[in-house]
């Protein structure tokens, strides 16, 4: 007999259907509880990533600089950061008080920081600005 004269004309049944029902039931569970694992520890991260960090660039500055940062002044980095997110934003300027940081929005990272009253005052590749 040929390979291209069979038909299939008939369905092919597990040997103990019960058991493949099971087999299934249980592996669809443990996908789910794996969904879960996964899912719980993405929001966990998310979470994590909302936090406003700083890059070492960021840090040197700011200590250089001798710039005011205090606990009220990450809620409020935190605060714009979030609306920033919210409205699409990637990388930003957020001024605080005299304060002006780069901040990109996507990795809630301050690149940079300055004075307001330094005289750099150009900025590049902003997509957008927030005084807070």
């Amino acid at each position: 007999m040929k390979v291209a004269e069979l038909q299939f004309n008939q369905r092919i049944y597990p040997l103990d259907p019960l058991k493949s029902q099971k087999l299934k039931a249980a592996q669809t569970g443990e996908q789910t509880e794996k969904a879960k694992a996964f899912s719980e520890v993405l929001k966990k991260n998310l979470q994590q990533t909302d936090k406003v960090r700083f890059s070492a660039h960021a840090l040197k500055r700011i200590e250089e600089r001798q710039l005011p940062l205090g606990e009220q002044t990450l809620d409020r980095l935190n605060s714009a950061l979030s609306q920033l997110r919210q409205k699409g934003s990637k990388n930003s300027v957020v001024f605080l008080d005299e304060t002006a940081f780069v901040v990109s929005v996507q990795n809630s990272t301050v690149v940079t920081a300055l004075e307001n009253n330094n005289t750099q005052n150009i900025f590049t590749n902003i997509d957008s600005v927030a005084i807070v």
